[in-house]
């Protein structure tokens, strides 16, 4: 099990360039990538987004590149000549004009505007993409080491959890045949009360007790409980992404706890529906950082 919320990082000297690329994540119903880069390597977009889809099934993922020159292999310097004569030109006829001494120099001739200019060398763009994606997922690497790290600690708390929920619904199951008892001998006494000197037909009592304990029965939710928590423990120890299921899985559990409580009609019942209620929510919150 992983959690969703992650962050790895990873920076890499590759033909003349720093690569660092960051990888941030939190959680989120479905896979949303984001890529932020220089302009010019726009290009990186589509293929780190593709990338990411490989390795992250779900989350707010957001990429981070930059990229560094650490040599000027990636620039050249331009020299105009035709513009260099034409100053040089232009001066010459400026000395004649003035009389004053033509003393151009190579060094000034070269700060002229537009004399020299650097240009990016054209790049090689599907091998800038590899190695760049090469960063990306030794920054994965990182990433996913934080997450299944996370994710240990949600599923150890997940899982007492679901004990916790599995002696709540022993409990459960305790008090309400004890509750058709108790309604019995309630009503029994009502009864005796009711008619003072009149003989009780114990049938009668049998078949009201019946049907109050036919109309709250919760037999089967509780046995649907103990299948949840069971399909609970199996998705834990799976190794693929769990966190769509899981969610499932807890509104179910939920629902069965709802029904329960609607059948409660007893104080003690309640009270552990609330408690059960309490511990399926805090799985619910928990899961939805999972993957």
């Amino acid at each position: 099990m992983k959690s969703m919320t992650g962050y790895g990082r990873a920076r890499t000297a590759v033909r003349g360039r720093e690569i660092t690329v960051e990888v941030r994540a939190v959680n989120h119903r479905y896979l949303d990538v984001n890529v932020k880069c220089p302009r010019a390597y726009g290009f990186l977009e589509e293929a780190l987004k593709k990338a990411a889809g490989t390795r992250i099934s779900r989350g707010k993922v957001d990429i981070f590149v930059q990229m560094e020159s650490v040599d000027a292999d990636d620039t050249r310097v331009r020299v105009n000549l035709p513009l260099a004569q034409s100053y040089l030109d232009a001066l010459r006829q400026l000395s004649e004009a003035t009389g004053l001494p033509n003393d151009v120099s190579l060094l000034s001739l070269a700060k002229m505007p537009d004399v020299l200019t650097g240009e990016r060398v054209e790049e090689d763009t599907e091998e800038l993409t590899r190695d760049v994606l090469s960063v990306f997922h030794q920054a994965v690497d990182e990433f996913e080491v934080m997450r299944a790290r996370e994710g240990e600690k949600m599923a150890a708390d997940v899982r007492a959890r679901g004990e916790t929920i599995l002696t709540l619904v022993s409990a459960v199951e305790a008090r309400a045949p004890q509750r058709v008892v108790e309604y019995r001998e309630k009503l029994e006494k009502r009864m005796q009360e009711i008619l003072a000197d009149t003989a009780i037909d114990p049938q009668r009592i049998l078949t009201e007790a019946a049907i109050y304990a036919d109309r709250t029965a919760v037999d089967e939710e509780t046995v649907r409980l103990r299948s949840h928590l069971h399909q609970l423990d199996l998705m834990l120890a799976e190794e693929k992404p769990v966190g769509r299921k899981l969610d499932f899985l807890v509104q179910e559990m939920n629902r069965e706890s709802n029904t329960i409580g609607s059948k409660a009609n007893d104080a003690e019942l309640a009270k552990i529906v609330v408690d059960l209620k309490s511990e399926i929510e805090k799985i619910r919150e928990q899961i939805q950082n999972i993957e």
